[in-house]
């Protein structure tokens, strides 16, 4: 299953994002699901943030890393009545199943891949409250906490407060055989709110201005979460023991990462974006490298994510960018991004 890039609009589904709301189908995305009695003791004992002690209708930011802190994913995961369903980028199903049944030795845990059975709608921008208040009167309240909804239509929800662009947005696990008509019934009070169906194209934007990294494009096996400025969101330095954890704790204690995820100013005159991988200098050196970039409509202004070099790093320092065959001065920038 594949992403729509748009539905004609991009720059209006941008605005819907920005302004009102819209409907994204994220069922290409990976879902699996850990049952068990043991399923949380264990997955406990493989991801970076504190599963031990959610509560059912709790959530949390968590990565998966290898013995050498090396990232594999990051997982969105929540707590239900009888499993902890995780979300995470596409593509990867078949590897992240395959890593947390290589640790199942005597605990009582499975990993099913529930993809097959349970699409994932989304509802983002600053009226997804409104749209999903007609049709779901309990909502959860706070990010990462998730409700499970009996309905005639569209069957059992999962619905999950998660926004996806730093504003406000939900979740929702419906299941397939329900999923064309729950998203026709979403897009109805979505277009009656003044919003619209969004595809990949405004939702990337949206997210690159909000200074969240993506698995597979701002981060990758290359990369300890700290680099990617994860910290604060994925990893729990007050936890009990998990792969890979000696290598996080020891960067925390002995000192900095060489390399941070940063956010560019990039010039308004480029003849054409920088890819994913084109260098910075800093003082004649190599100090980093690109990962994502867009125009953004919101800042007026072409903006990027790079990992940048300690020495390189501190906001308003000025890199040369080598993009194709020219050379041109950005600006390192706090993220998210800010109207200058």
């Amino acid at each position: 299953m594949e992403a729509a890039r748009d539905y004609g609009d991009s720059m209006a589904e941008y605005r819907a994002l920005r302004e009102t709301a819209a409907v994204l189908d994220l069922s290409f995305r990976g879902r699996l699901c850990v049952l068990g009695a043991d399923r949380q003791q264990f997955l406990n004992g493989q991801v970076t943030n504190n599963v031990k002690d959610l509560k059912t209708g709790a959530g949390c930011y968590a990565a998966l890393v290898t013995a050498k802190g090396r990232m594999e994913s990051d997982l969105n995961i929540y707590g239900l009545e009888n499993e902890l369903l995780l979300d995470f980028e596409p593509g990867l199903s078949a590897k992240v199943q395959a890593r947390l049944e290589k640790y199942v030795i005597a605990e009582d845990a499975q990993v099913v891949d529930v993809a097959p059975h349970y699409g994932l709608l989304s509802v983002q921008g600053p009226r997804a409250d409104a749209v999903l208040e007609g049709t779901f009167p309990v909502r959860p309240q706070k990010p990462f906490n998730v409700v499970r909804i009996e309905d005639a239509s569209p069957g059992e929800v999962y619905l999950a407060n998660q926004p996806r662009i730093g504003t406000t947005g939900y979740d929702l696990f419906v299941p397939l055989a329900q999923l064309r008509s729950a998203a026709d019934k979403l897009l109805t009070v979505v277009q009656a709110n003044g919003g619209r169906p969004c595809g990949w194209t405004a939702l990337e934007t949206a997210r690159i201005e909000a200074g969240l990294p993506r698995f597979g494009v701002d981060m990758d096996g290359t990369n300890l979460p700290p680099e990617a400025g994860l910290d604060d969101r994925a990893v729990s330095y007050s936890k009990g023991c998990y792969i890979g954890q000696e290598v996080i704790a020891r960067i925390r204690t002995y000192g900095q990462v060489a390399k941070s995820l940063r956010g560019l100013r990039l010039p308004a005159g480029l003849p054409a974006l920088p890819l994913r991988g084109d260098k910075l200098f800093f003082n004649g050196k190599e100090a980093g490298y690109v990962t994502s970039s867009v125009a953004s409509p919101a800042l007026r202004a072409n903006i990027a994510l790079a990992y940048v070099r300690r020495e390189a790093s501190p906001i308003g320092t000025e890199l040369l960018l080598e993009t194709g065959k020219a050379n041109w001065k950005v600006e390192v920038a706090e993220i998210p991004f800010a109207a200058a």
